[in-house]
């Protein structure tokens, strides 16, 4: 209505000039010069109430102008220092505005609108300012330019309107009233659908019609003319056809808009009208719960937005469906699936390029870490054929949207080669764009490596980019040269052990190379691969049956049998390594449950006797006092009978075997009966060391270690007594004794050092006391620099002993070999072998380094220990010098074995630990106590 009463006041002063009497042309222009006028003293009413406002600001806020301006200050330079930090921007604007410092606001607005999308709250503002400052035509121009600015960002209806009321003030100028129609159209079709705000711009358009149609109506009294009656009648249409168009759109409050269009026609409303508007209410029964469910919910809304574009896209209008995207998307512009979702629709049903290209621009814009949208964007440029430049562009933008992903950065390349390949034409042998697309995907293998760099950890980014290359010049520039090239990149980039890559090279020789090459591919498959080598085996038989000769048949056949026997084997080694591995896990789970029942079972037998022994002392103490005077009185007061009274009260010696009795025993036993201690001392002195053996690196799950090692030791001679070492709750604890009756049967025990016993390697060693005989050692292995021994590291885990005689025998006489294992007495990769001569050694050094054994390079040098921890008497240890450095014909040790000697020849280095067990220690119940660990433990 304010626009109407604007209109008519200046139809009503236009009518009162001489010009009345001009034609109806003139009589228009007249009418625009004076809403021009009208306009341009509005804006200066504005401008200078924009003045004051801005005076009487500054004489209000004097006192805080320096905190406020220092604040400023203090945004604009952490804007300098991270130009993406959007709250930083927001708050720089705000105080900007608030102190009126206008030309650096502008500034800060056309920043943050480069980097941003701007809300509809900040366009308006920013709109509503420059508004008031605009006085000339430039200016106007000007405003213009910033209006279609605002309204690309998002739709929105306000803003819409703003701009259209804004345009009235210049009909004036030539055309202007078609331009204002042009740009109520526009609004029209992009918010007219707006359920709640739609409405708003439809009446503004109306109002502004009623006024041009107010201004042609004749003064009363005057004869209408046929040219002002054909404004008039096509003024009639106009009005009635925004009627029409909006009765025929669900919108808020269109009761009211029907009644007014009743009374414009006087009741007269068309048939076809009243049927449009009762279908546009039936559908707004339909959307009017997801109205009410978005009016109740809380933002961003975006389960209520997604269920109402739902029903709208059953519904199948490509306009409401665009304008409910456009609506969620006002609250979730931070939703990537939300921006596919619509860009998709777009490009699969609306198919405008102004509408689908600017939709793709804002989705980037608001979502640029996300690939997707910035892939689906590069696709709509070129479907829509924009020019190169701006596809180029494009992308380079978008290798800086800091993906999150490395994979992303592969896709997004792909799509952007994909585009340069569809811009070539092979039928020519040269071409620019040819150049171009190789330079793109040189460059791509660049820019992915550093992108591998940045995503530690990633794979091989460049490997399919390098496939589509090498395909791209085999098929269009017939290029098998080139191919073969990034063929040969692709598998010296660990690919080569995956049998569908051979096969993919196979196929592009088979398709556009020749035959040779394509023997030569598979048969570097049958050597290289590793996940699938029957299929390769069989690719390369069906292959010479079909174009191989006889020699190239048996020359196949064989490096198939040995590559499959080699398979054969290694998966033979591994089902046993898993097989072996599972059966531990289920033994050390089964001695798991045994140790936890044993021990509930010796925890309720401890407290059982303990209560039952507590009971008997008191009852001792009872008895004791009541008999003592009397023995006493009897005469029999020598110690002697003393101690027998003691004895036949039931104070009995422990069993040697008992673990469980003898924690309770130890307990009670407070004063020890002087026949139990002689009885004691008497089975010590029956222990001898040089009649006895230790024996370490026992499994723990043995269940009768002294009846197997009675078996095994009893070749060697009369074996006297076993005395296995157990442990507090009485489980094994992998050591034990053996005494034999012959001195002479000790030699023939050490011999058996290292026999397996259920799979792992028992160590033998003298039994020797090392408080009594420190200077005893039991590493029987030189510490020195051995000549004519050498030591070799990185040897397959599966060589054995006589396959390293056979593998040195060619050079030089060998006296001894010995293969280095663990405690469990697997191979660890380690062997010496010790020639007649120092010649002899260095000569296999000197051959024998480096060389390949079974895929492995071994490392092969003279025999040379670093120096040992010498233990001082005061128990410290002290470091001798530093380790010397293995040396042979080649320096050092190199390949799997590299590192400190000490690493290398673990097995022996262990081999050499103190030695301090003791064989006859005070009391065996002492031994148990304090559990012990005595003798040698080879740790090889």
């Amino acid at each position: 209505m304010q626009l109407r009463r604007f209109i008519i006041s200046t139809q009503n002063q236009v009518c009162n000039t001489p010009a009345m009497e001009t034609t109806g042309e003139e009589e228009t222009k007249l009418i625009q010069l004076g809403i021009e006028e009208e306009g341009g003293g509005k804006e200066r009413d504005l401008l200078s109430d924009e003045e004051g406002m801005i005076l009487d600001k500054s004489d209000d806020t004097s006192d805080d102008e320096g905190e406020i301006e220092a604040e400023i200050q203090r945004l604009e330079e952490q804007l300098s220092i991270n130009a993406f930090d959007y709250n930083c921007h927001v708050d720089l604007i705000k105080l900007l505005r608030q102190e009126g410092k206008l030309h650096r606001l502008r500034k800060a607005r056309l920043k943050m609108s480069e980097l941003f999308p701007l809300t509809e709250e900040l366009w308006l503002d920013w709109l509503k300012d420059e508004i008031k400052l605009a006085e000339d035509v430039p200016e106007r121009e000007r405003m213009y330019e910033l209006f279609e600015k605002a309204v690309k960002d998002y739709i929105c209806p306000d803003i819409w309107l703003e701009y259209a009321q804004y345009s009235i003030g210049g009909m004036g100028s030539p055309g202007g009233i078609e331009k204002v129609r042009t740009l109520f159209e526009r609004g029209l079709s992009a918010v007219g659908l707006h359920m709640v705000k739609g409405a708003a711009l439809w009446e503004a358009y109306r109002e502004f019609e009623l006024a041009i149609m107010s201004s042609l109506q004749p003064v009363p009294g005057d004869v209408v003319t046929p040219e002002q009656q054909e404004l008039l009648n096509t003024q009639l249409e106009r009005i009635n056809s925004l009627f029409r168009r909006q009765l025929s759109v669900p919108l808020m409050d269109m009761d009211a808009t029907y009644e007014e269009y009743s009374e414009w026609t006087e009741g007269a409303v068309p048939k076809m009208v009243s049927q449009s508007y009762k279908r546009s209410l039936q559908q707004m029964e339909i959307i009017k719960p997801f109205e009410e469910a978005l009016l109740l919910a809380e933002a961003p809304k975006l389960a209520e937005y997604q269920s109402y574009i739902d029903c709208e896209v059953k519904d199948g209008d490509p306009a409401r469906i665009q304008i409910i995207f456009e609506r969620a998307l006002v609250e979730n512009c931070l939703v990537p699936d939300l921006w596919e979702k619509y860009t998709t629709y777009l490009d699969r049903h609306l198919k405008l390029k102004d509408v689908v290209l600017s939709a793709h621009e804002r989705a980037v814009r608001n979502c640029p870490w996300t690939m997707t949208l910035w892939k689906n964007y590069l696709l709509a440029l070129e479907r829509h054929s924009t020019d190169h430049s701006t596809v180029a562009y494009t992308f380079e933008k978008s290798l800086h949207a800091g993906f999150v992903q490395a994979t992303d950065y592969v896709e997004i390349w792909h799509t952007y080669l994909d585009y340069l390949r569809r811009r070539v034409d092979f039928s020519k042998e040269w071409s620019k764009e040819l150049d171009e697309l190789r330079g793109a995907f040189s460059r791509s293998l660049e820019y992915l490596k550093d992108i591998e760099d940045r995503f530690s950890g990633s794979e091989d980014l460049s490997c399919t980019i390098m496939q589509i290359w090498a395909r791209i010049e085999a098929l269009h520039c017939r290029n098998m040269q080139k191919a073969r090239e990034l063929w040969d990149s692709i598998m010296t980039k660990g690919k080569a052990k995956y049998a569908n890559m051979w096969l993919e090279y196979y196929n592009l020789e088979r398709s556009y190379g020749d035959s040779l090459h394509c023997r030569k591919a598979l048969h570097r498959a049958v050597q290289y691969t590793s996940d699938y080598p029957e299929h390769v085996c069989e690719v390369l038989l069906t292959f010479e049956r079909v174009e191989g000769t006889l020699e190239d048949w048996d020359s196949a056949l064989l490096k198939t049998e040995s590559k499959l026997s080699r398979v054969s084997e290694q998966r033979a080694r591994t089902a046993e390594k898993e097989a072996n591995q599972v059966k531990h896990e289920e033994v050390k789970a089964e001695e798991r449950r045994r140790v936890k029942a044993n021990k509930k079972t010796l925890k309720k037998s401890h407290k059982s006797k303990y209560t039952a022994e507590k009971r008997k002392a008191e009852k001792d103490d009872i008895y004791e006092a009541s008999e003592l005077p009397l023995k006493r009185h009897c005469g029999d007061g020598d110690p002697e009978g003393v101690e027998t009274e003691a004895g036949q009260f039931g104070l009995e010696e422990p069993h040697h075997k008992d673990i469980g009795n003898f924690g309770a025993a130890n307990r009670n036993q407070q004063v020890q009966p002087e026949a139990t201690r002689i009885k004691h001392e008497a089975t010590q002195d029956k222990w001898q060391d040089n009649c006895s053996v230790f024996i370490s690196n026992l499994a723990f799950t043995l269940q009768n270690p002294e009846e197997q090692l009675g078996t095994i030791f009893q070749t060697c001679g009369t074996v006297k007594q076993v005395r296995p070492i157990f442990s507090g709750h009485g489980t094994f604890r992998g050591y034990c004794y053996v005494q034999f009756q012959d001195p002479l049967a000790v030699a023939e025990a050490l011999k058996l050092d290292r026999q397996e016993l259920e799979g792992r390697p028992m160590f033998v060693s003298p039994c020797i006391d090392k408080k009594k005989n420190q200077d005893f050692k039991v590493f029987k292995y030189s510490p020195s620099l051995e000549k004519h021994k050498i030591f070799i590291s990185g040897l397959p885990y599966t060589c054995t002993q006589q396959q390293l005689e056979e593998l040195f025998k060619p050079h030089g006489t060998i006296k001894a070999t010995r293969l280095v294992t663990n405690r469990s007495g697997k191979p660890k990769g380690l062997a010496y072998v010790e020639f007649a001569n120092e010649a002899q050694a260095s000569q296999a050094v000197l051959k024998m380094d480096g060389m390949d054994v079974q895929n492995y390079t071994i490392s092969v040098a003279i025999s040379n220990p670093p120096g040992r921890k010498m233990e001082t008497t005061s128990g410290k240890q002290y470091k001798s010098m530093p380790p010397q450095q293995t040396h042979g014909a080649s320096g050092l040790c190199s390949g799997r074995g590299q590192g400190s000697w000490a690493q290398k020849v673990g097995g022996e280095v262990a081999h050499r630990s103190p030695f301090s067990h003791a064989p006859c220690i005070d009391s065996w119940y002492q031994s148990q106590q304090q559990q012990m660990e005595p003798g040698s433990s080879h740790l090889q």
